[in-house]
């Protein structure tokens, strides 16, 4: 048995893992990161292991889109035997006289590779069964794209390296070294190579050939030759080095065709051609720099930011229509101060009450119910299930709901679904043919993360050079758009509009008023885009007369009026609204200092303190034209969660928990302050309030439970959307069949008896 054990342990497969947890640490981490990511340990709230689980292509999940990521695959292992063979070939000497080394080299170093490979395919399985519903020959399909792509690549590399690495024997060594001889940077790390090696060898009993088969090393272990070792350099690094630019010249061709579809590969790949990309460097880093890779990658990072503080590197993000040419506008307590005087209040009041007067006209009583429709954040599940709630609601009182709606507010993915619903509402009033409810919801659940992670990978990653043109302004492509195009095309192109177009149809009252108000990062303030001014929800008309007031908001209209302000893109808007942390960027608006733009759900997720702000301003007007008001709050989160256990808290989460705690907790700490202002409405506004809530929510079956246990808490979780741009099949079924539970039907009869009955 212990001879058994040894030969096992001392097998060359064992010794490189022993090797590289011992030397190559980051590579390690690098496929601990990735089978980390398959099994839902890393970004598990947003779905990011789905990526590579469902992988879609041309919006189809199926054998071509398996394929593409298999060949992803096969690129991130070859670069991973490409780096290990050429930091650490030379510490296993025998491996320089075997005839194909790079190839034995390989196969004997698969063996985290053929672990991750195992998981993958496990998880595959699993998942489309369980979670796509997928059949045996869907899923064998599936499997046999990912294998197909994995062994195209590979041959690809074989079929490389066994043409450029042909020549190994002993005759080739005397042009080798008179070759190295003229390259002083490559004989000086030949020579370390030879140093390493003397200094430390490593114990291997057996290897296995390219058929397999363990073979003995009894015969090779002592075998040393200087000219080996040249070849072993020569050979393969050279040819190492033509392999890695090759990929990322790959990786920047696809950025030249980042808008074609058909190029547009799934977001797993792009990110195993980052992984592939960071193995190449980290072996660049290893082999040249030695103990110097770490002083050079920071000096680097410093580098590259000097170069983005003096404007080297373009590190803004730009908001499409504004004009970023003209002399900034400062943005200061003074400008604030100025915008935001009686007469402008006054002013802007007004307008907005001829735009009411409007809406009034088109109801069907003197005294009409207003409608407030306020809808939560969360990606595009929340896009979904604000789309698909708003058809039931049509449904269910039997006209369109939008036509009672005075104005909508909210954040993220549901203020996408709302203006999504709006627009086709507007199509139809114009005679302009809209696609059936099912096609809604299908279009509205399209990937929209693909294009994201691509554009993220080919072009911000690098530097961005390319250019478009949009209202005859020059702006640098970037991920941010490609999200905007990529949106527009899965809904039928309907927001190929500016601002500005809103105007006229909300002042007439055709549709809504919708209010974005994503956060100002600079400080904490709200950024009001309309193509109307509003200016009261910057503050209240009674703080004007005192000087210590606290401005709260910041018209976009008159901040930016001088640059172009009713050009801005409405799809730049709302994306402004659903600035996704790290997956669209911040925008920043030419201003100085630069206003950056952050999610409107960091401060209020659900829109209601805005419906609230506006109901306050406007209340004169409600109490003398209405005969109450409705807050329609289609939300994606259940407010009346069960409470989380907490046990056995590892040391990094008791450290993490006071800042972990206030962020998981932002959704509930909102909704306790926005029940205090729902309940504050009633004290100054002499008029029924009702309210609506539709909620998706998983947790009905232990909803009168005030603590639940880990494992079905965690069975829960796993039925609920994921927070993401990309929804599975199951997630896409999840959302729409949640309507019909019965919280959400008794909200549907509620809302009748209020508009109808």
């Amino acid at each position: 048995m212990r001879e058994k054990f040894n030969s096992f342990i001392y097998s060359f497969p064992v010794q490189l893992v022993f090797h590289h947890i011992r030397r190559n640490l980051a590579l390690v981490i690098l496929w601990i990161l990735f089978i980390a990511t398959l099994g839902g340990g890393i970004g598990k709230i947003y779905g990011i292991h789905y990526l590579y689980l469902d992988p879609e292509y041309m919006n189809k999940v199926g054998f071509w889109s398996f394929f593409l990521v298999g060949l992803a695959f096969g690129n991130f292992t070859m670069a991973y035997h490409i780096t290990c063979y050429i930091l650490d070939s030379h510490r296993f000497t025998f491996v320089g006289i075997l005839e194909r080394p790079f190839a034995k080299f390989s196969v004997n170093n698969s063996l985290i590779p053929l672990i991750a490979f195992v998981v993958y395919v496990v998880l595959i399985v699993r998942f489309q069964v369980n979670n796509e519903f997928a059949g045996a020959t869907n899923v064998i399909m599936d499997l046999l794209g990912l294998l197909l792509g994995i062994a195209s690549m590979l041959s690809v590399f074989f079929i490389y390296f066994r043409f450029t690495n042909k020549d190994i024997f002993k005759y080739l060594a005397g042009s080798v070294d008179k070759r190295l001889r003229k390259a002083k940077i490559s004989r000086e790390r030949m020579m370390n190579k030879l140093t390493e090696t003397r200094e430390r060898r490593y114990t291997v009993h057996s290897y296995l050939d390219l058929k397999l088969r363990v073979m003995s090393c009894k015969n090779l272990q002592d075998f040393y030759d200087k000219e080996a070792v040249l070849k072993v350099f020569d050979q393969n690094h050279f040819n190492s080095v033509v392999i890695e630019l090759a990929v990322i010249f790959l990786i920047l061709f696809l950025g030249t065709f980042m808008d074609n579809p058909y190029f547009q590969i799934p977001a797993a790949a792009s990110s195993l051609l980052l992984f592939s990309f960071l193995v190449m460097l980290i072996g660049a880093f290893s082999y040249w720099l030695r103990g110097w890779g770490l002083a050079f990658v920071f000096g680097l990072f410093l580098l590259v930011n000097v170069l983005v503080r003096w404007g080297v590197i373009k590190g803004e993000y730009q908001a499409r229509g504004l004009s970023y040419d003209s002399p900034k506008v400062t943005y200061s307590l003074s400008k604030l101060n100025a915008m935001n005087s009686q007469e402008v209040f006054a002013a802007d009041s007004l307008r907005m009450i001829e735009v009411l007067e409007n809406w009034k006209a088109k109801q069907d009583s003197d005294q009409p119910q207003m409608v407030f429709l306020c809808v939560s954040g969360g990606g595009q599940r929340a896009a979904l299930w604000a789309v698909n709630a708003l058809q039931k609601i049509d449904s269910t009182i039997g006209s369109p709901i939008m036509d009672k709606t005075a104005l909508i507010t909210g954040a993220s993915g549901g203020m996408i679904g709302a203006a999504y619903y709006r627009e086709l509402e507007l199509m139809r009033k114009r005679k302009q043919a809209i696609p059936s409810e099912p096609e809604q919801l299908a279009r509205m659940g399209r990937d929209n993360l693909n294009a994201i992670i691509f554009s993220l990978l080919v072009n911000d990653a690098f530097f961005r050079v390319r250019s478009y043109e949009y209202a005859g302004r020059k702006y640098l492509k970037d991920r941010g758009v490609v999200f905007e195009e990529n949106l527009n095309n899965n809904l039928g192109r309907v927001f190929d509009k500016r601002l500005i177009d809103y105007e006229g149809p909300e002042a007439e009252g055709l549709i809504p008023l919708m209010l974005m108000s994503p956060v100002i990062a600079n400080d904490g303030r709200k950024l009001y885009i309309s193509p109307h001014s509003v200016s009261f929800m910057n503050i209240n008309n009674e703080e004007l007369r005192d000087n210590d007031y606290k401005i709260r908001g910041v018209d976009f209209n008159q901040l930016f009026s001088g640059h172009g302000a009713n050009d801005l893109s409405f799809l730049t808007a709302l994306r402004m609204s659903a600035s996704f942390p790290y997956i669209t960027p911040t925008v920043s608006l030419p201003s100085h200092p630069p206003i950056e733009i952050m999610d409107a759900g960091i401060s209020d997720n659900f829109g209601v303190g805005d419906a609230s702000r506006f109901i306050y301003v406007f209340r004169k007007w409600l109490e003398e034209n209405t005969s109450g008001i409705t807050l329609l709050i289609i939300r994606d989160t259940r407010k009346n969660a069960p409470i989380e256990p907490r046990t056995n808290s590892s040391l990094v989460d008791k450290l993490t928990y006071p800042i972990a705690s206030v962020y998981n907790n932002l959704g509930n700490i909102q909704d306790i302050n926005n029940e205090s202002k729902i309940e504050g409405l009633s004290t100054w506004l002499h008029l029924p309030v009702n309210v609506v809530e539709i909620e998706y929510n998983t947790y009905t079956n232990i909803s009168e439970q005030y603590l639940v246990t880990s494992k079905e808490l965690e069975r829960k979780q796993l039925e609920r959307a994921s927070l993401s741009w990309h929804l599975t099949t199951r997630e896409k079924q999840n959302i729409i069949q949640n309507i019909e539970l019965p919280n959400n039907q008794k909200a549907l009869m509620k809302l009748r008896e209020i508009l109808v009955e």
